[in-house]
């Protein structure tokens, strides 16, 4: 089985692409943590990022034969599950800005057997102007990146344009909590558990900056508004991990 990294559909390419326009330090921040990302992910949450990973991809609707993309995909993790969601007759689409990233996430569909993991295709490219035509697909899941997007609006009218009417974007992120203690105590598990944990992968710093990101995200009501603004028919955000985790499910 091979995969190859595609940078375009001509198909399905609206418009030549731009110049990401993500910040290029978070661009090569992802670039540098890509080799222990899933590693690091696992030890952090004790494993219990693929039980909210699941969840994501349950709220998005995709199923049997739908064509879904998976936006700032990583190394794949949610885009793997998509792909067994859908099944052989599906399509998944693993859009990230990191080359890295994807190479990792090509890798690793390279050796997997399941039949259903020839649907993938990985292509770089920016959340801020996505290389896909109007309503093209059939559900959108994106974890951990809409907070790292420069332009969080401009993302979420993307996703709002690329989805069929009636389809869903379920956006999985660290909730900014409007609740003190839980706020106290994420900001202690960074400072006292996840940043040390990086530190022992040389990657201290490069995690330094979660904190500061969660403080200057949107809480859940305000995704919420975020979405409708954008266009979204309705918009829900559900608390997880006991509400250190949380989940957008917004209705075209």
């Amino acid at each position: 089985m091979t995969s190859v990294l595609q940078f375009s559909f001509a198909p399905v390419v609206r418009r030549r692409q731009q110049p990401i326009l993500a910040s290029a330090d978070r661009q090569a921040l992802f670039s540098r943590i890509a080799p222990v990302y899933d590693n690091l992910n696992d030890v952090l949450s004790l494993g219990q990022h693929r039980i909210w990973k699941r969840m994501s991809v349950d709220w998005s609707g995709a199923k049997e034969g739908s064509n879904v993309l998976d936006l700032c995909c990583g190394s794949g993790d949610l885009a793997f599950l998509l792909s067994q969601k859908v099944g052989v007759n599906g399509q998944v689409t693993g859009l990230d800005f990191s080359r890295e990233q994807l190479q990792i996430a090509s890798s690793r569909q390279n050796i997997q057997s399941k039949a259903c993991y020839r649907n993938l295709k990985w292509v770089e490219g920016d959340a801020l102007d996505l290389p896909f035509s109007d309503c093209y697909f059939d559900a959108i899941t994106m974890g951990y990146g809409l907070r790292n997007v420069i332009d969080k609006y401009k993302a979420m009218k993307e996703v709002y344009r690329v989805l069929k009417p009636g389809s869903k974007a379920s956006i999985l992120d660290f909730n900014k909590s409007t609740d003190e203690f839980r706020t106290s105590i994420q900001g202690w598990m960074i400072d006292n558990i996840v940043v040390p944990v990086a530190a022992g992968y040389g990657l201290s710093k490069e995690y330094q900056y979660l904190k500061s990101s969660i403080q200057e995200f949107l809480t859940g009501e305000e995704l919420e508004h975020l979405a409708l603004r954008a266009g979204f028919s309705s918009a829900k955000h559900f608390e997880v991990g006991g509400g250190l985790m949380g989940n957008l499910v917004a209705t075209r």
